[in-house]
């Protein structure tokens, strides 16, 4: 039984940080495509980024540069590092898991977490 458990959300103000948290279970992250998704109130649910089984990250244009992915194996957790943050990333966040096709196509992810809110004004 997969579980994913994200913490790290809050409210800051523009030009803030917070790190996000993705903690894994029942799957190895180093091993697993795993996803960051962003749902804003009345917004489709979009990629934020990911981080595949070979390493290689992807970023949404408009994150690149200010968000970063990496992952602890040893904790088989998955972080969101955002830096200089805008009212545009207002969003409840929700990390993924399991995808069965690719590493970034919503539909495919098979597991996903409860999701950590994040204001920023």
């Amino acid at each position: 039984h997969v579980q994913l458990v994200e913490s790290g959300g809050g409210s800051v103000q523009a030009g803030g940080s917070l790190t996000l948290s993705c903690a894994a279970s029942g799957v190895t992250v180093s091993t697993s495509c795993v996803a960051w998704f962003r749902q804003a109130p009345g917004n489709e649910c979009e990629l934020v980024s990911s981080i595949s089984s070979d390493g290689s990250t992807y970023y949404e244009d408009s994150v690149k540069g200010r968000f970063t992915i990496s992952q602890d194996n040893a904790k088989n957790t998955v972080y969101l590092q955002m830096n200089s943050l805008k009212p545009d990333d207002t969003a409840m966040y929700y990390c993924a898991t399991e995808a069965t096709v690719g590493c970034g196509i919503i539909g495919t992810f098979r597991s996903w977490g409860q999701g950590t809110q994040v204001t920023v004004s």
